[in-house]
């Protein structure tokens, strides 16, 4: 954790357990609460220091510890690991992987924490013709630019640039998204390629992952893979940058 800048710490992971939930138990990275136009930032899990869940199921549940909050980074990386793998087979079991490198982080308090404390998730409080987020770029270490489009609807593959990764984005609706993972947005149309947000969602699907559950799985329309329904985040930091 002191060499080479540091080391990786899985600090949360996103899981979908019924895409079609509309924001009912276990979408956590949205709203619990139901799809209400009364609670627009929902459970404000992406800003808030609410942990759950644990490492070992991090793949078959939500999971977010102390150093979503504490840890002061500089960069992120993320992995796409299909639902229900054990923790020894995800490097294996890995669909993309991807890390920043240009310590954007630094510029935000070191964690996203503090980022969506500056930025905050919520339903009307920003519009895609005037916010298209902030994109950051990717290195990938499984997967490249050709992958990520495949792995989303065909229909929806020109709305986007691969090879970022891009928080706070909101659609044609003023719907706030907490990240779209790999792509960077050019139109405003969120909903099919971002993840988590704001609690209200009156022209989207309300849950963790939104519209890409449309086509069931199939990317031949709107929807992504069903391998994109899950999320592992990891942050680099040097061991003594790490506040408890």
């Amino acid at each position: 954790m002191t060499t080479n800048g540091g080391g990786w710490t899985l600090v949360a992971s996103v899981h979908e357990n019924n895409i079609y939930g509309q924001c009912t138990v276990g979408d956590r990275w949205t709203s619990q609460q139901g799809n209400d136009v009364n609670y627009p930032a929902g459970d404000d899990t992406w800003a808030n220091k609410v942990i759950f869940g644990t490492p070992e199921a991090a793949t078959k549940d939500d999971y977010k510890n102390p150093g979503y909050f504490d840890i002061r980074a500089k960069d992120i990386a993320v992995w796409h690991v299909t639902n229900d793998h054990d923790l020894e087979l995800w490097r294996v079991a890995s669909v993309l992987r991807y890390h920043t490198k240009n310590q954007f982080l630094t510029l935000f308090g070191g964690n996203l924490y503090n980022f969506f404390k500056k930025h905050p998730l919520k339903y009307g409080s920003g519009a895609c013709s005037t916010d298209r987020g902030i994109s950051v770029p990717i290195v990938y270490d499984v997967g490249d630019e050709m992958r990520t489009k495949e792995l989303y609807g065909e229909y929806v593959r020109a709305d986007f640039d691969p090879g970022y990764v891009t928080f706070r984005v909101f659609n044609d609706y003023k719907e706030a998204y907490a990240m779209c993972s790999g792509v960077r947005p050019k139109e405003c149309y969120a909903q099919y390629y971002c993840i988590g947000g704001g609690g209200y969602f009156p022209n989207t699907y309300c849950s963790d992952f939104a519209y890409q559950g449309a086509n069931n799985g199939a990317t031949n329309g709107y929807g992504a893979s069903k391998e994109l329904k899950h999320l592992c985040l990891f942050s680099t930091t040097k061991i003594q940058d790490i506040t408890m």
